[in-house]
């Protein structure tokens, strides 16, 4: 609903916690990009090693994201029912995200199996 006087169409007015998702974004996508290059590898397992890395460093980094994301959302719900179901699909995406991360060692070990590196 509505607060009196505004339209029922118009935006939602800036809530303070979406001040901090800017920042938050900026520093993933800062240290997604400040990561020290993996150096040329010369072997399958050197590149799979390197490739597992790179996707552990991802899924860990995106999941933080949605944690915080989710956090905020739910300390700003302000007791809408609506709002805190954003909040815990958010914290349910980061829990999924850090159980991929904590999988990733084991899915690429069986990649490996399948290409046959040692």
């Amino acid at each position: 609903m509505s607060p009196p006087g505004q339209h029922p169409t118009a935006p939602r007015p800036l809530r303070q916690g979406h001040i901090f998702l800017g920042p938050t974004i900026a520093a993933c996508v800062t240290l997604f990009l400040a990561a020290d290059p993996a150096t040329a590898a010369d072997t399958i397992p050197q590149v799979i090693g390197n490739l597992r890395n790179w996707l552990v460093g991802l899924l860990a980094g995106l999941a933080t994201l949605f944690l915080t994301v989710g956090g905020l959302r739910y300390l700003m719900a302000g007791g809408d029912p609506g709002e805190v179901e954003s909040a815990k699909r958010a914290l349910r995406a980061a829990a999924t995200g850090y159980g991929l991360a904590a999988l990733a060692p084991v899915i690429v070990e069986v990649l490996k199996s399948l290409v046959g590196a040692p």
